[in-house]
Formats: C-alpha cells, sequence, structure tokens
C-alpha cells in the first residue's frame, strides 16, 4: 500500500463534512460495469445521509493527500429501507442482529494494494465491536453473463468476496431502481444477497 495513503474509519456524523466528495466518488466508480450508473449528486448525498444520521454507522476512508480516491460503508440493517429488511427477515435472519455493508468505491488506479480486503475488516470490526451483531450482509447487482454491455476483460468479484468469507445467497434478492447510462429513466435491477456469519 502507498505510503501516501490514509485510512480513516468516520462514525455517524464524523463524515458529514465529506458527503459532496463522497458522492462525486460514487458516481464515478459506479458508471462503471456492472452498475453503469447514472448518477446525480443530489440523490447520492441524499442517500448517503442515512449514514450520518446513524449513530453506529462508519464510512472508511481512503485519502491520498486531501483527494478522496476510496470509502466503504455499513449500518445496522435496521436503518436500510425495508426492501432491504424483508428479504433477509423472510429467510429468518433477525435484522436487528445484521449488520449491513453498503458499498464499497476504489478509483481504479488505487486497486491491487489491499484496500478492498481492508474495506471489509474495517467494517467487520466495526459491527463487532458495537456488540450484538450475529451476521455481516450486503448485496450486489445480477447481470446476465451474456450482457452486450459486459467488458471483455471484466472479473466478477465473487471470488473475492468468497475469500472474506462470505456467500452468496441466490434464493435471496431485492430490487433496486436507479437509471443506467443511456436509459431514459430508471429501471428495477435485481439484486442477490451474500451473508457471513461474525
Amino acid at each position: 500500500m502507498s505510503s501516501t495513503l490514509q485510512i480513516e474509519r468516520l462514525v455517524g456524523s464524523q463524515a458529514t463534512p465529506w458527503l459532496p466528495e463522497l458522492a462525486r466518488l460514487r458516481i464515478s466508480v459506479f458508471r462503471a460495469y456492472p452498475y453503469l450508473y447514472d448518477g446525480d449528486t443530489d440523490y447520492e448525498e441524499n442517500y448517503l445521509a442515512t449514514y450520518i444520521t446513524s449513530p453506529k454507522s462508519i464510512v472508511v476512508m481512503v485519502r491520498d493527500g486531501d483527494r478522496i480516491v476510496g470509502a466503504s460503508t455499513a449500518l445496522p440493517l435496521i436503518r436500510e429501507p425495508e426492501n432491504v429488511i424483508r428479504p433477509l427477515r423472510q429467510q429468518g435472519y433477525d435484522p436487528a442482529r445484521v449488520f449491513y455493508l453498503g458499498e464499497s468505491v476504489l478509483l481504479p488506479e488505487y486497486r491491487g494494494q489491499g484496500l478492498g480486503v481492508r474495506f471489509f475488516q474495517e467494517r467487520e470490526a466495526h459491527a463487532k465491536s458495537l456488540g450484538g451483531f450475529t451476521h455481516a450482509t450486503f448485496c450486489a447487482v445480477y447481470r446476465p453473463k451474456d450482457d452486450p454491455r459486459r467488458p471483455s476483460d471484466y472479473k466478477p468479484l465473487d471470488e473475492f468476496w468468497k475469500k472474506r468469507g462470505y456467500r452468496k445467497q441466490p434464493s435471496i434478492t431485492t430490487v433496486f431502481s436507479w437509471k443506467d447510462l443511456g436509459e431514459q429513466r430508471e429501471s428495477e435491477k435485481t439484486m442477490v444477497f451474500w451473508v457471513k456469519s461474525l
């Protein structure tokens, strides 16, 4: 890992000053496949406010000097919308004991330095420090393997997530809506959950 990088753990409202820059980073990274997200700054700042208003949330932020180059979010599942809570509850998980890992975003030039692993370590450590959480989970977008927009060099993160101890749960899904690049309006996307015992 480069000696110029700084990793910070921001809890609850500590991330407030960084909201605009975090929003821009998310929009930049999520434009790439498989999300193909045509982002909106106002929406992103409003979304990130969910983490700021939760005193048990965490934002793991990576800075190179004054520039934010990566970030990862997490908070108790019960602070998420019902469309995220319901699929896990229906499969027998207690929402009050599940820690939800939001997203990890990292600029391409900073990948391959162990920061992705660190994001998981920091968020899981935070969940354990809070106590009472038995599982960690996240969900990832499903795109068919024959999606014509899939780059020839695209490498899914499934093996990386498996090495972190997460297991894909094909029977646990939800739906998120956003506007893909080239779309005129939002469309629904299937999201598949991954779960790990803490």
